[in-house]
């Protein structure tokens, strides 16, 4: 699957409504998330055998979380793009520094709804995939410290004005053959771009290892849209590339 590499500084954010004359009358389409380096993402390494003791920058690159084809049939969402993103950070050691590159994948679904007569492409699911990292010694595993609500706030680029997330209900689901932990958040916010304000759900998945990466799933939708159990289908069919 082809990947399209996007630069942080160069991420644009198009209109959620259709102004361009889509065939089937929904929105134009818009990225989903924002360049990994805005999100927070830089930061999602965990672990891996590699040690890095010499001046040279320590580069890692994750594979990608893509969703099947026969999944997304079923479920109904549309692949808007694959990106990677490269980011760099100084990481200090023992009072050594080492300047540390990590390529990040995201995969970004969507689909289109019907609110109030009018279609926006709405809903939203990303699977994020992120290298693990050992720097001199030291492992560095911020996504295994973040909790849900922070994740949840990736996703949430998606939306504008968005009010206080409220934790709802749990449930474990398979993700790569592995159990993955998602909690159910539901928040007030605005579609990008069209003044639409209504009621999100957001499913917001543990990170699960797969190979050398970290693989997150999230999801976003009007909660009128009652797409769960689409994202779940969504989760159970994501499929993982090593780099």
């Amino acid at each position: 699957m082809e990947r399209t590499t996007t630069a942080p500084e160069t991420t644009e954010s198009r209109d959620g409504r259709d102004g361009e004359g889509d065939a089937d009358g929904s929105v134009t389409r818009r990225r989903a998330l924002a360049a990994a380096g805005s999100l927070g993402i830089a930061g999602l390494a965990g672990c891996t055998a590699l040690d890095v003791a010499t001046g040279e920058p320590a580069e890692f690159t994750a594979g990608t979380a893509t969703v099947g084809d026969a999944t997304l049939d079923e479920s109904g969402y549309e692949l808007n793009e694959v990106t990677e993103e490269t980011v760099s950070r100084e990481v200090e050691v023992a009072g050594t520094t080492r300047e540390v590159r990590v390529t990040n994948s995201v995969a970004e679904y969507d689909k289109a709804v019907e609110l109030l007569g009018e279609r926006y492409q709405a809903a939203v699911f990303a699977a994020v995939a992120t290298p693990q990292v050992r720097v001199l010694g030291q492992a560095f595993n911020p996504v295994a410290d973040l909790e849900a609500r922070e994740l949840a706030e990736i996703v949430l680029s998606r939306y504008e004005n968005v009010g206080e997330l409220e934790r709802g209900s749990e449930y474990t689901t398979t993700v790569l053959d592995a159990d993955a932990e998602v909690v159910v958040f539901t928040v007030d916010g605005e579609i990008e771009g069209t003044g639409v304000s209504t009621e999100l759900e957001l499913h917001v998945g543990s990170p699960v290892e797969a190979g050398g990466d970290f693989v997150l799933p999230l999801a976003a939708y009007p909660a009128a849209f009652s797409d769960g159990e689409n994202v779940r289908r969504m989760m159970n069919g994501i499929e993982h590339d090593p780099a």
